[in-house]
């Protein structure tokens, strides 16, 4: 997938892989980019010598800033939303093990794709932020994903208020694993991949299913049901058309908070 929209891009070296999201600068995502992400996902899945994949963005200004704001209006998230579950299934069925390699902010959507990786690997100058409920909506996977991570009270100062933190405090929450100067996270990247490689395939496979497999079956269905809220409930109250108007429309909105 090329064009305007952007590109993702997935490359094999040996044991090795790498997804590239390209849409500079800040690699905000398309309806199409999401297919073809969970389309990656699929071939990789396919790919049983491959041990180990990192999910990169070509930036320069962010990893990625999260999905198309005109794509959350309510007529248009369903299919949005539908797309980012098939990109998260594919990502936590998948048996190699996921880096994510983060330059920048990863907003939103963004945000979403790095929790979704198994290692995360941050230049000092990322920022991590979900913003959606600014916009009278709220972030599904990360809904999903940050009680099982962080804690429920965690969970919900990151997911309502919506503020952003430093790559430094998403270090101290557990949810980056090493936070690196922006000049030295290429070389902490393949140092992690290295060091993954250099271990038995087999046993890398086996002990990523034994840490992970309990707790993602419970993952898919918290986010099958928090999209369900969105696209069955959200959707149909005035707030959430109201949120998406007034950013595209650069106001301020006038909640009716129904």
């Amino acid at each position: 997938m090329s064009g305007t929209d952007g590109q993702v891009t997935l490359t094999v070296d040996g044991r090795a892989a790498r997804i590239v999201i390209d849409r500079p600068p800040l690699g905000i995502l398309t309806l199409p980019m999401l297919q073809a992400l969970a389309s990656a996902c699929g071939r990789l899945a396919a790919m049983p010598d491959v041990t180990i994949a990192t999910l990169t963005s070509t930036g320069p200004r962010a990893f990625c800033a999260g999905v198309d704001v005109a794509a959350h209006a309510p007529d248009r998230a369903r299919p949005m939303l539908e797309a980012f579950e098939q990109v998260a299934d594919r990502m936590l069925s998948l048996r190699q093990v996921l880096i994510a390699s983060v330059q920048g902010p990863a907003l939103g959507g963004g945000w979403e794709l790095a929790l979704l990786c198994d290692l995360v690997v941050a230049a000092e100058d990322a920022r991590f932020g979900l913003p959606e409920i600014a916009l009278a909506a709220f972030p599904p996977a990360a809904a999903a994903l940050l009680p099982r991570l962080v804690g429920e009270t965690r969970a919900l100062a990151l997911v309502l208020t919506g503020a952003p933190i430093s790559a430094v405090d998403a270090h101290r929450l557990g949810l980056v694993t090493r936070v690196v100067p922006r000049g030295d996270l290429d070389r902490a990247t393949h140092d992690i991949e290295s060091s993954v490689l250099a271990h038995s395939a087999a046993a890398v496979r086996f002990a990523k299913r034994a840490v992970v497999a309990a707790g993602r079956e419970s993952v898919r269905r918290a986010l099958r049901d928090a999209t369900e809220l969105y696209t069955s409930e959200l959707v149909a109250t005035a707030d959430a058309a109201e949120g998406i108007a007034a950013f595209l429309e650069k106001r301020a909105p006038v909640w009716k908070h129904a």
